[in-house]
């Protein structure tokens, strides 16, 4: 990768629609070496695929909730289980597991606060390999990928 090749990314971050033609105006190319450069990221990788940023209140999930969650045990069926459980439900939109404590950190989007609670109790704490849960609420959300 050279500095063309992270003015591309940078470029496709903050505008990931925009044509080939403008994209190879900010570069500094012209559009077909332009378009080889963004075949080879795609490629190799680096670019793993494009996507729309979407408002969660919109959808009915503007109450987000931030989750340390730990696990009873550490065995890699109750890790694997845990992690498939978890993965499935539509609440958790990213679940992370953790080097240390705590062992997962989970992204929750749901309506509001009612509805956290039941998410909370029914589905997370009723799973079996929880041990224990720490929610955190963000007050200002300043910086997003």
């Amino acid at each position: 990768m050279d500095a063309i090749d992270t003015a591309i990314i940078a470029q496709l971050r903050t505008d990931g629609r925009c044509t080939i033609q403008d994209l190879a105006a900010r570069v500094g190319l012209t559009p077909a070496p332009c378009l080889r450069r963004v075949r080879r990221l795609e490629a190799t990788g680096v670019i793993t695929g494009y996507g729309a940023r979407i408002d969660p209140a919109a959808l009915g999930q503007g109450f987000e909730v931030l989750i340390h969650a730990e696990i009873v045990a550490k065995d890699l069926a109750t890790v694997q289980a845990f992690e498939e459980r978890v993965a499935a439900m539509d609440e958790v939109v990213e679940l992370r597991r953790m080097f240390g404590l705590p062992d997962y950190f989970l992204r929750v989007q749901v309506a509001d606060g009612p509805a956290y609670e039941r998410w909370l109790t029914t589905r997370l704490l009723g799973d079996p390999a929880i041990a224990r849960v720490d929610s955190r609420i963000t007050m200002k959300l300043i910086k997003v990928p």
